[in-house]
């Protein structure tokens, strides 16, 4: 059984982000897909809707889908997404998910504050491109360093994203989600507000927590997302499912249900 793979980027970037697992993946024999949001990448002269993204997403999963079992990979942004389209009752077809980068309700004066920032960024010259840049050169290594930003920073798509977020009912998605669940954040990741309330709402998820690591975990330690990723499409090769293992771990789980990985190198 070979499990199929679908990417969805994070808010301002794009498709190119998930190149080190892209390469991983080839490595592995596992077919990928990986998506442009509207407003973001090859698709930033489209406006951002929530039904479009939606419809992305779902598109990539049951184009996959007819090639086998799908594991939905989704980072900050498009875990939000990923969390929501999973928990909505007419299921769609997915074998595992993991949500990088999200336990965090998108709502609030968090929200508030996030949207003045993007706004007080985008009156920078430049709207601040040079920021974003500086960012990602002092905090990733080389190896991964433009990929964030080799589709292009999606600067139009932000804020009205960020808006459309507010929408989200994960509260009620969350219970909703019926497969095999992995919460990876980075130790500083800003977006693990409400860890312990996702980790409640689905006690059968995986929660794990990649040390010395920003939000940006998938690029700040690829290799080790990457043998995260080797756990997962393990988990669903096997057939394991949620209940079948008890919620602290036992002698047959490849991580416990809530861990701080090994610190290892990137």
């Amino acid at each position: 059984m070979v499990i199929q793979v679908v990417f969805v980027h994070g808010i301002r970037t794009s498709a190119t982000m998930w190149r080190p697992q892209e390469e991983h993946l080839a490595a592995r024999g596992n077919p990928f897909t990986t998506v442009d949001l509207p407003g973001h990448g090859t698709r930033r002269d489209e406006q951002f809707t929530l039904d479009e993204a939606f419809a992305t997403i779902d598109r990539a999963v049951r184009a996959s889908a007819a090639h086998g079992p799908v594991l939905l990979v989704a980072h900050s942004m498009g875990g939000l997404l990923s969390l929501e389209y999973a928990g909505r009752v007419d299921a769609p077809p997915i074998a595992g998910l993991i949500a990088a980068g999200c336990t965090s309700l998108p709502r609030g004066r968090a929200l508030l504050t996030y949207r003045a920032l993007v706004r007080g960024l985008d009156r920078f010259p430049g709207r601040g491109e040079w920021i974003s840049d500086r960012y990602l050169e002092l905090t990733l290594p080389l190896e991964t360093r433009d990929d964030f930003a080799a589709g292009g920073y999606a600067f139009d798509a932000q804020d009205p994203a960020l808006e459309s977020l507010e929408h989200l009912d994960l509260e009620a998605a969350l219970p909703r989600i019926h497969v095999p669940l992995w919460f990876i954040n980075g130790q500083f990741d800003q977006l693990r507000l409400h860890e312990r309330l996702f980790t409640t709402l689905r006690p059968d998820a995986e929660l794990i927590i990649v040390p010395r690591t920003t939000h940006l975990v998938t690029a700040m330690r690829p290799r080790v997302f990457n043998a995260l990723l080797d756990v997962a499409l393990a988990t669903l090769e096997r057939g394991d499912g949620p209940g079948e293992r008890d919620v602290e771990g036992d002698a047959e789980s490849d991580t416990p249900a809530s861990a701080d990985v090994a610190d290892s190198p990137t």
